[in-house]
């Protein structure tokens, strides 16, 4: 597929400019319910039915939304449900992690539509610029001209500091140091004028989750995602808060204590990295750990004390955290089987019943929904986030 298919996506959605005020809050809203009636809509806004009904007929034109099933009550016309149409919006996420990137198309709803995946040793930055512009060409061929035309953007999910890396896994330090340096616009600026949005990657797992998880159950709450690293996200007002710098919510940064009373931080007791090492200690391949489909089963003998280990850190963890805000609940997920994170979360409520508690509120210890592609998730919400949807740490409210 020749350059020119992908600079084509510029002609789409991304041309048209931010959507405005009440457009946004509108498609939040329905996002957020799934589906809503013009006098749903008006009665949560304020807005006039009028009103109401010119917007809704202006985004379903723009086919950003699609009429649901009429529902008739006791008296007067049925009432016609509007939902997002998973054809109005796509957009592209690329998450780099330690061992794999990961890229994916995404649809309005959250729908994956296309995959691809690659492998390494550590991640370097010229084979990875080259997988995204060769999978963003291959997924593009397999779309219609309209369909392309509704690609909004590329989100891109990676560790903060990546260039650190080379401290934990032991990988040249010369070659994490080329990532200090990469400057993310101007090499995917090479093949594609899309939209680019790059976020830490643990936020974006967080962002995966509030839009199209458990998020939505909660109004303020912390949000642990347990991968290669451990990181995190917190969610204020309905809204991930991703902070002056965007990196709001490093929790893997949180101070602990290592076995022998030194200062630690979390990345280094409660982190998948100190599983694979144990695993690489006893000649066993840790790449079952990044398989796909997951299964444990195997090694859960050396599972089993990582899982004691992980959930007293992140016990500690999540009271820490609320220490600082009052957050409703915390919320677990990561990148093993959901047995392990259902494990995980009940070893971790367990371990915090034992917690000093003096002038804490304990939060809702809670599973995560998403799993492993939480983070490519999230990084393809981002340009859907920006482009259509409200941000209600703004100033901005979402009922």
């Amino acid at each position: 597929m020749e350059d020119a298919v992908v600079r084509s996506f510029s002609t789409g959605l991304s041309q048209k400019g931010v959507r405005n005020h009440n457009e946004r809050l509108l498609l939040s809203l329905v996002q957020r319910h799934a589906e809503l009636s013009g006098s749903d809509l008006a009665r949560l806004t304020g807005l006039s039915p009028p009103t109401i009904s010119a917007i809704l007929r202006r985004l379903e034109k723009d086919g950003l939304l699609e009429r649901g099933i009429p529902t008739r009550g006791k008296v007067g016309k049925p009432s016609i449900p509007m939902r997002l149409s998973p054809n109005g919006v796509f957009s592209f996420g690329l998450k780099i992690g330690r061992r794999s990137a990961d890229l994916l198309l995404m649809d309005f709803t959250g729908v994956i539509r296309h995959e691809r995946q690659i492998t390494y040793a550590y991640p370097v930055p010229q084979e990875v610029f080259a997988f995204l512009a060769q999978g963003v060409n291959e997924i593009a061929s397999a779309l219609s001209a309209q369909d392309v035309a509704r690609i909004c953007g590329i989100g891109i999910a990676a560790p903060f500091e990546m260039w650190n890396w080379h401290n934990l896994i032991g990988a040249s330090s010369k070659t994490f140091m080329s990532w200090k340096d990469v400057n993310f616009h101007a090499e995917i600026g090479r093949f594609t004028d899309l939209p680019l949005s790059i976020m830490n990657d643990a936020t974006a797992a967080c962002q995966a989750e509030h839009i199209y998880g458990r998020g939505k159950e909660f109004r303020d709450y912390a949000y642990f995602f347990v991968g290669a690293f451990v990181g995190g996200g917190i969610v204020l007002n309905h809204s991930v808060f991703e902070g002056r710098q965007g990196n709001a919510g490093a929790l893997g940064s949180l101070r602990s204590i290592g076995p022998h009373g030194e200062s630690r931080q979390l990345i280094d007791m409660a982190s998948i990295h100190l599983l694979e090492s144990r695993l690489e200690e006893v000649d066993i391949d840790p790449s079952l750990l990044w398989q796909t489909p997951q299964d444990w089963s195997e090694i859960s003998r050396y599972v089993e004390p990582w899982l004691g280990q992980t959930a007293q850190e992140l016990a500690k963890a999540s009271l820490s955290t609320c220490s600082v805000i009052d957050f409703e609940a915390v919320l677990i997920d990561g990148a093993f089987p959901a047995e392990i994170r259902t494990e995980l979360v009940e070893r971790v409520r367990r371990y915090l019943a034992n917690q000093d508690t003096r002038g804490l509120i304990p939060p809702l210890i809670e599973n995560g929904h998403i799993g492993g592609n939480a983070r490519a998730i999230g990084a393809a919400c981002a340009p859907v986030f920006s482009q259509f949807l409200l941000n209600t740490n703004a100033g901005l409210a979402i009922v």
